[in-house]
């Protein structure tokens, strides 16, 4: 039941954060979060996600996590064939492209979202037998 009522809440957020243009729901439970505009990897549709980030300079970390699950989001698909992005925090959109890091910039990056998400990262990896990708938006 508590799941259940995670998500409903999480819904209602990302619902209210789109539809609002990002005027209403930029915080998550004192966690940072953006709208991010993807293209659809099969369908070429535009694709909206709602995403914890941390925003370094021109950079902008995202975890595809999907909560441990065992396979990744579908965003995370939509970047790596379609890298080219818009991110929205609050009311300002970016153009955006993105890249997976890996090894020792992973880390980095892995250490400094798992911090501001409460050692939340970390969990989600104990649940799942993936390699959780870490995704770093440069802003143009």
């Amino acid at each position: 039941m508590k799941r259940k009522l995670k998500f409903l809440f999480l819904f209602f957020h990302n619902y209210i954060y789109i539809y609002s243009n990002g005027l209403i729901g930029k915080m998550l439970f004192g966690r940072p979060c953006l709208i991010l505009n993807s293209t659809g990897a099969k369908t070429n549709k535009l694709r909206k996600n709602v995403l914890v980030f941390l925003k370094e300079d021109n950079k902008v970390c995202l975890i595809a996590s999907k909560g441990g699950s065992p396979s990744n989001p579908g965003w995370y698909y939509n970047l790596k064939k379609n890298p080219n992005c818009i991110v929205q925090i609050g009311s300002k959109k970016f153009n955006a492209v993105a890249n997976e890091v890996l090894d020792s910039e992973r880390q980095e990056w892995w250490l400094k979202m798992d911090y501001l998400n409460n050692g939340g990262y970390t969990a989600y990896q104990k649940r799942t037998n993936r390699v959780i990708p870490v995704l770093v938006l440069e802003i143009s």
